[in-house]
């Protein structure tokens, strides 16, 4: 029987335990996979183990759900592979902080509209952003729609994939690093704190803003005036006010 790979909405699947496995084996960025609910085989066992130490998102869904994403015997497994390589955020914090006497983060937490993902690395790359910080499950797919809107800046930042925001953030303010959230949820205006310092600034998604748990442990809450009519900003313009504020203090 023969599996073959085939390109998907710009995105690159996989599907079989042989292709799997090689793709694996061969170093593949694999951003996703799907296995199904139940099956019992020590090849998927064995690449689900592998996968697990290279932060990829894996979920374990009905046999119909594979059937819809292929066109041929998925045999219980596909996988969806990333144009990237993502990062340990243990490792990429480290090496910032010891490297840059105010190191820059950027957490944006289930930003779930892929051309905003993009628009977000473009400006995040523009102004010296040091690594980005996403969550496993979601936000919008790393993907070949990604790396368009991104004018190719996703392949000049560091991406660091975690299981929980909240851990992420934990980190870096053990780490020395101050934690800003973007939200109207706050009198603080962005224009009125002091940035010169190593920074995480938070962006949420694009319907809900921060999830109210990340909002709790932030340090610091900050809004942008708004003079109109309409009470919010797409998430893009605004991460781009708030990164540009950073770079303007620091190069006065």
């Amino acid at each position: 029987m023969i599996f073959y790979f085939y390109s998907m909405k710009k995105e690159t699947t996989i599907f079989g335990i042989h292709p799997v496995e090689e793709a694996v084996s061969s170093n593949v960025f694999i951003d996703k996979l799907f296995i199904q609910k139940g099956i019992a085989n020590p090849k998927i066992d064995a690449i689900v183990k592998d996968l697990e130490k290279k932060h990829c998102t894996i979920s374990y869904v009905p046999f119909e759900k594979l059937t819809k994403l292929t066109q041929g015997n998925h045999q219980g497994i596909i996988a969806i592979t990333s144009p990237i390589a993502f990062h340990p955020l243990e490792e990429i914090v480290e090496n910032f902080i010891h490297a840059k006497e105010n190191p820059l983060f950027l957490i944006l937490d289930q930003i779930s509209d892929v051309r905003n993902f993009g628009a977000i690395l473009r400006t995040a790359e523009c102004t010296g952003v040091d690594a980005v910080i996403i969550q496993k499950k979601g936000g919008a797919p790393v993907s070949g729609d990604a790396v368009k809107t991104s004018a190719g800046a996703i392949y000049k930042i560091p991406i660091c994939k975690v299981d929980h925001i909240k851990d992420a953030i934990y980190y870096l303010q053990g780490s020395g690093v101050e934690t800003i959230g973007a939200t109207e949820k706050t009198e603080d205006s962005l224009y009125s704190l002091e940035l010169k310092k190593p920074l995480a600034v938070v962006m949420g998604s694009e319907d809900k803003g921060i999830s109210k748990s990340v909002l709790a442990i932030l340090d610091h809450k900050a809004s942008l005036p708004l003079l109109g009519e309409i009470n919010s900003l797409n998430v893009s313009v605004a991460c781009g006010a708030f990164l540009y504020e950073i770079v303007r203090q620091r190069t006065l």
